[in-house]
């Protein structure tokens, strides 16, 4: 028996919703071996059924005929061929439906209150954090006395994740040169000018110091942070949308720069699982980097971002 145009495109039309709505997250169960479905959005869902009603009307509206064959049900229908009570019954029964819909899209959903987000945690701050200062960009006599003489022995230890780099980059080079000349920095430049001359003075090896911290600390900053921070520091990292809350904007004002160094070393050493739980929920989903990085590690990174940031973090009430 052949069924009439107007009854092939209605059934078209729900086989499609059914498959979108309930076959593909049965096959995803299959697929992926979960013990749940993965559910299809309802923005997806309403694409391929607009999608689906625009090559049905091409279909039925390439020839008069088609469009004489897909009326015709309709006419009979709106005459009363079928029956006064089944005309009557649809016409009841769709608007209906049709203002149901409307009214269950429309009509506020009772929710629970959205959690508010703690930008600086403080419950349980350990107290030898406060006056913390960062080493590693304020390095002793004893570090500058010591970088020099490494510099001089071109024995300069780099962090190991840029190692295979200097390595590379310095078999590429024609010419026999310093291992610290693969940081391209001003201050570097100037320190290494000195070192050869054969006189050092302390201020311009410490600002080469730091420009190698610096370095390596954008260089950890991009492995391990740049994915949810974004190069810009912004909290706009190509996964930042991929989180309940996005990352922290250390750009904006009421970040980093309102905050001592000690804390930022504490809140990042311990993420948003490592924090404590009196205050939870914390909604942070930065690791534990206390369990992946060094200390010396955490700190170079920290001074990135201050740097990267253009920010300065806050002085202790105590100073």
């Amino acid at each position: 028996m052949k069924i009439s145009r107007f009854f092939s495109v209605l059934l078209t039309l729900l086989v499609v919703y059914a498959l979108v709505k309930w076959g593909i997250p049965a096959v995803s169960r299959q697929i992926t071996g979960l013990p749940f479905p993965l559910p299809v959005p309802g923005t997806l869902i309403f694409i391929y059924m607009l999608l689906t009603v625009v090559a049905l009307f091409l279909f039925v509206t390439f020839s008069d005929t088609h469009m004489d064959e897909f009326l015709h049900p309709v006419q009979r229908f709106l005459r009363g061929d079928y029956g006064k009570l089944p005309r009557l019954m649809a016409l009841i029964l769709i608007p209906l439906l049709v203002g149901s819909q409307v009214y269950f899209i429309t009509v506020p959903d009772v929710q629970l209150p959205s959690s508010l987000r703690i930008q600086h945690p403080s419950s349980n701050f350990p107290a030898k954090f406060e006056t913390l200062n960062n080493p590693i960009a304020n390095p002793t006599d004893a570090d500058i006395d010591a970088f020099i003489e490494q510099a001089a022995a071109k024995d300069v230890q780099l962090i190991p994740q840029v190692v295979a780099d200097a390595e590379a980059w310095m078999e590429n080079n024609e010419e026999e040169v310093h291992p610290l000349s693969f940081i391209p920095a001003a201050a570097i430049t100037d320190f290494l000018a000195q070192l050869e001359a054969g006189k050092v003075d302390k201020e311009t090896a410490k600002a080469a110091l730091l420009e190698k911290n610096l370095f390596e600390g954008r260089a950890l900053y991009a492995m391990n942070c740049r994915p949810c921070h974004g190069d810009s520091v912004a909290g706009d990292g190509p996964m930042a949308d991929g989180f309940k809350l996005r990352p922290i904007n250390f750009t904006d004002n009421g970040t980093i720069e309102t905050i001592i160094e000690g804390y930022t070393f504490w809140r990042v050493s311990n993420g948003g699982p490592g924090l404590p739980t009196e205050a939870t929920p914390w909604d942070s989903a930065m690791p534990e980097w206390k369990l992946n990085l060094s200390e010396e590690e955490r700190w170079k990174i920290i001074m990135a971002e201050y740097e990267l940031a253009q920010k300065t973090p806050r002085i202790p009430e105590s100073h």
